[in-house]
């Protein structure tokens, strides 16, 4: 019995990212070129999550520094963290605190959330239109109440599924994708070991 759970939960992400590979390659293509537009004018990229979506923040960010697959110059990158340390009283707004603190004009925000109602992000995203930064969002299910927030320039990549485990299983792809992406981009498409 458990092992057929065990594969049941295998099946359901296979399917999944055979479904959203259809409905999420032309929004990541567009995140990859907005990313691209802002590292190559000098500018930075601010990455932050809540909770589970917070260490996906810190991957990209780390990435983006580090590598992905191939050597390359840093790319600036920050992962905004959401720690009690940053709090102010009870105050919710310690990531658009840090936003506001260290986003300027032509930075990008990537705001992961996996419902897309998290308050800390909201205010993130909103604090980020305040600095005139562009936003991709990456989020699931029907965006939450994200999408409102959003402006035209903004990219949106939403994983069509209820389910927040499967929608950040996705989301692990989508940065790794980002980063693959961002990297063919600087330095020419070229097949990579296994």
């Amino acid at each position: 019995m458990l092992e057929q759970r065990v594969q049941q939960h295998f099946i359901d992400s296979a399917d999944l990212k055979y479904q959203a590979a259809q409905v999420l390659s032309q929004p990541i293509e567009a995140a990859v070129q907005a990313i691209l537009a802002c590292v190559t004018n000098g500018a930075k990229v601010l990455a932050c999550g809540c909770g589970l979506s917070a260490p996906q923040a810190q991957q990209f960010a780390a990435l983006c520094v580090s590598g992905f697959e191939r050597d390359r110059p840093e790319l600036a990158a920050l992962a905004l963290t959401h720690e009690a340390i940053w709090m102010a009283g009870t105050d919710s707004a310690a990531l658009a605190r840090q936003v506001r603190a260290l986003g300027q004009a032509g930075d990008l925000l990537l705001a992961i959330t996996a419902d897309g109602n998290e308050p800390a992000v909201l205010d993130a995203v909103q604090a980020a239109h305040e600095r005139d930064m562009t936003v991709v969002a990456l989020c699931g299910r029907d965006s939450g109440g994200l999408a409102s927030l959003l402006h035209e320039t903004d990219v949106q990549i939403c994983v069509p599924h209820d389910r927040a485990a499967r929608v950040r299983e996705v989301h692990s792809l989508v940065l790794h994708c980002l980063c693959d992406g961002v990297d063919a981009q600087l330095l020419g498409e070229q097949e990579i070991p296994l």
